[in-house]
């Protein structure tokens, strides 16, 4: 299948190549990228890693992938100090995360190849690495098949299968099984995901399932806040309601149900964080259009009368998740795929998120398994939600525990992937 494959591949290069030589001269963000993943500097970049260590390759799409892969990347390199960790991510905006999040624990970042032949065959022997981390997706024939070829271990981390892709999959399956079989073992997220992979002819042994690394990974900086018991930005005597990393079309329905809660519960305190804090000034509008006095943390001196907090800075919504009685999840009500709702629950809090979860499908079904959550299609539904909460302290306290309980018991993945790699590549390294 490789053979048609690339052969397939170099008719498709042949005919578009127009195109991409255009792109590649004419577009300063393609051309960088581009010759970088041709292998171009490879050689000098490569330069940094040090001889006679365990080499072991992290790879991960996007920023979705790269968040999730943070916990894993900390747990290798405090396992294994002495190993090489070199990390890939595709996509421009997956790099500049790792970049900005993994530099202390990351020996080399390298770009991560086009899936030609030659190039694939370069990256894997100038790199030679130990060990293969693919976390979650990405799969690319060539890289998969060389790396299998030369002896390299494989793992898939994190590993899901959405309906859509499974269905390809099946339809396929000549074409995707070798591919799959190219990995020493998959680790999935769920079971469900792992009697996909069964189904698709995929031997039991090869599979596992340690756990969803995107539990770890929003962890550690959150429970490590401390023993905070107050927070300046909030009235005194105040119940808070938080809707967090909202999007356009989402502020006019919270800001909607907000105001019905607080005609019946005066003592409601609203604090909103737009997921882009540039759309603060919009969100203000928003919100003084509906009768809500606004305060600005950028400009906070105190609350005052205002009706809401306007979060228009960085870096603060998950700590404050900490004070809020109830928050509402945005990016959920409109087509943007949610955000993360463990933020929340961490701290033992009810959430509420509306039907367009994809990014943390996996995570909103155990939430609402565990009954840590409230899924939502609009106002209606947020004001009944929150009229309940305030009115039923004890089962908003529940239902918020039971969401922390679900996920204290996620602890331990990284532990187990790290049991893993020690039998792939041993403790002592080359050396």
């Amino acid at each position: 299948m490789l053979f048609v494959y690339n052969f397939l591949q170099i008719i498709l290069v042949v005919i578009l190549s127009p195109f991409l030589l255009a792109g590649t001269i004419f577009k300063v963000k393609y051309r960088g990228r581009i010759l970088k993943r041709l292998g171009y500097g490879l050689a000098a970049t490569a330069g940094q890693i040090r001889p006679g260590r365990v080499r072991i390759w992290i790879h991960a799409l996007s920023v979705g992938e790269v968040s999730s892969a943070r916990s894993l990347v900390a747990a290798v390199r405090a396992a294994f100090p002495e190993a090489v960790i070199i990390f890939s991510a595709t996509t421009q905006s997956g790099e500049e995360l790792a970049l900005n999040n993994l530099q202390n624990k990351v020996d080399c970042f390298v770009p991560f190849p086009l899936d030609f032949y030659w190039t694939v065959r370069k990256f894997i022997s100038v790199l030679a690495p130990d060990l293969f981390l693919l976390v979650e997706t990405d799969f690319w024939p060539n890289l998969l098949g060389i790396m299998h070829k030369r002896g390299t271990p494989i793992v898939l981390v994190n590993g899901r299968v959405s309906e859509d892709s499974f269905l390809m999959y099946r339809k396929f399956r000549p074409f995707f099984l070798p591919m799959f079989r190219s990995f020493s073992y998959l680790a999935m997220q769920s079971g469900v995901d792992k009697a996909k992979m069964i189904d698709l002819g995929l031997s039991p042994d090869r599979l596992m399932t340690p756990g969803n690394l995107k539990y770890e990974a929003v962890l550690p900086e959150n429970v490590a806040v401390g023993e905070m018991t107050t927070c300046r930005f909030i009235p005194q005597g105040k119940r808070v309601f938080i809707a967090g990393s909202t999007h356009a079309g989402e502020e006019e329905i919270v800001f909607g149900a907000y105001r019905r809660l607080r005609d019946k519960f005066p003592d409601l305190f609203l604090i909103v964080a737009p997921r882009n804090v540039e759309r603060a000034n919009e969100v203000a509008v928003l919100a003084e259009e509906q009768g809500l006095a606004v305060a600005l943390r950028s400009k906070f001196s105190e609350v005052g009368s205002a009706d809401l907090l306007l979060l228009d800075t960085l870096g603060e919504l998950s700590l404050l998740y900490r004070f809020c009685d109830f928050a509402f999840i945005g990016g959920s009500l409109v087509r943007e795929r949610g955000h993360n709702p463990l933020e929340a629950s961490i701290f033992a809090k009810p959430v509420i998120f509306g039907p367009y979860m994809e990014d943390f499908v996996e995570v909103a079904r155990d939430l609402l398994a565990a009954e840590g959550a409230v899924q939502v299609s609009g106002e209606d539904d947020i004001f009944e939600s929150g009229r309940r909460f305030l009115e039923d302290e004890i089962w908003r306290r529940n239902m918020g525990e039971r969401g922390q309980a679900m996920i204290e018991g996620q602890r331990g993945v990284t532990a187990r992937y790290i049991g893993l790699i020690a039998t792939l590549i041993g403790k002592g390294g080359r050396g």
